[in-house]
């Protein structure tokens, strides 16, 4: 089970003083869509060049264009790029495609599909690497978590990783592990503790267990 850290709400200077805190404690950082939004892929290749042995998702949510788009990403040295479920069956085929071609990988974000299951399964048909649960900061604020859903997608995905991403804390972190997700996301769950890197290193700790 990996963890990685996600950053939204920071320029650049700000995601290196972060990362370097907990680099030692997490596998992937992602460049969340709002610091991609303001900074643009520069954020993602700086990152990248500041720390070369972590992993760098670029969270740009693609629904159309997908080919070019994970192009451009990986040449700014994405590892992993996000592309959304909603998007259509031919936008998700040209991801995975350019990515097996730059050796990169591609993470689906479920965010707004209605239909979980049947989705999951389609996707994991077109071959991508990473199915992601994603309860998106408008659903936390009103109570909702992800935990169902990701029952739900690893019920049914035969090759592709699961992720689980939004509002996970320290405090139900142990809920997600039973889960037994690949991959666990957390934002501010890490980056609004006042000691980072302790949080960081106890829910390492927590996942590897």
């Amino acid at each position: 089970m990996e963890l990685q850290l996600a950053l939204d709400l920071v320029n650049i200077a700000e995601a290196k003083e972060v990362i370097k805190e907990v680099e030692d404690h997490i596998d992937i950082v992602e460049i969340g869509t709002p610091v991609v939004i303001n900074e643009g892929l520069r954020a993602v290749k700086e990152v990248k060049e500041a720390f070369p042995n972590l992993k760098v998702l670029a969270d740009l949510k693609i629904m159309d264009a997908a080919g070019y788009e994970v192009q451009q990403a990986s040449k700014a040295g994405a590892d992993i790029v996000t592309i959304l479920g909603v998007a259509e069956d031919m936008s998700i085929k040209g991801a995975v495609e350019e990515a097996k071609k730059q050796n990169k990988k591609i993470l689906v974000d479920m965010i707004g599909v209605k239909d979980i299951k049947g989705r999951a399964q389609e996707l994991d048909e077109l071959g991508v690497d990473y199915i992601c649960v994603h309860t998106g900061y408008d659903l936390q604020a009103v109570g909702q978590n992800s935990f169902e859903d990701l029952v739900t997608i690893k019920s049914v995905v035969k090759n592709a990783k699961t992720a689980v991403a939004g509002g996970i804390k320290l405090e139900t972190l142990p809920e997600v592990v039973k889960a037994q997700p690949d991959l666990v996301i957390v934002g501010g769950g890490i980056t609004g503790q006042n000691d980072k890197k302790a949080t960081a290193a106890k829910m390492k700790e927590l996942i590897s267990n």
